[in-house]
């Protein structure tokens, strides 16, 4: 499978594990977990044809490790990013003192004064580095990475998880913990 084939299958992915599973008329568990044979049946009526290893490929070598598969690799979902109402069964976490958020230029004035909302995701998504940050930045515009006090804000009482692919997960930030 080259790397246009690839995308192509991650982008599509993302949509179905993510936010329309209806799309192709996918049953995901209350956990977001697709069966795999269910995946790919139902994913060539939509022209998207893949077979189990370049699956695994997928899997394996998507940059942001958006994908997992359970330990037989009869099941697979998306780590996080949903839209959809999936549990991902993760348990609240301590986070380190300090977390970014990478976004374009045009948004950070907004952002410095209502804070960083979910929208129509289930979460808040920061990175852990502002390498990983810069690259979110960077798909909407010029790329500003905003630091988020996430020690402060876990001791102050607000829940944080961690995803699968090392994504820090939470509902909101309020500016107050947020410096450009």
């Amino acid at each position: 499978m080259n790397e246009i084939e690839k995308k192509k299958v991650s982008k599509f992915l993302s949509l179905i594990l993510r936010h329309q599973p209806e799309t192709i008329h996918l049953n995901l568990d209350e956990h977001g977990w697709a069966n795999v044979e269910e995946l790919r049946t139902k994913s060539s009526k939509k022209r998207i044809y893949f077979t189990l290893k370049e699956l695994e490929e997928v899997v394996e070598t998507n940059d942001k490790k958006r994908f997992i598969f359970n330990k037989d690799k009869t099941k697979i979902r998306a780590n996080q990013g949903h839209s959809i109402d999936i549990d991902l069964a993760l348990k609240p976490q301590q986070p380190p003192e300090y977390l970014y958020h990478g976004t374009a230029d045009v948004h950070v004035a907004s952002i410095l004064e209502k804070g960083i909302e979910k929208r129509s995701r289930q979460h808040v998504h920061l990175s852990q580095d502002k390498e990983t940050a810069t690259k979110v930045g960077r798909r909407h515009g010029k790329p500003i990475i905003l630091t988020i006090r996430t020690g402060k804000m876990h001791e102050d009482g607000i829940l944080f998880y961690l995803s699968e692919n090392g994504v820090w997960l939470t509902d909101f930030v309020d500016p107050k913990y947020i410096s450009k």
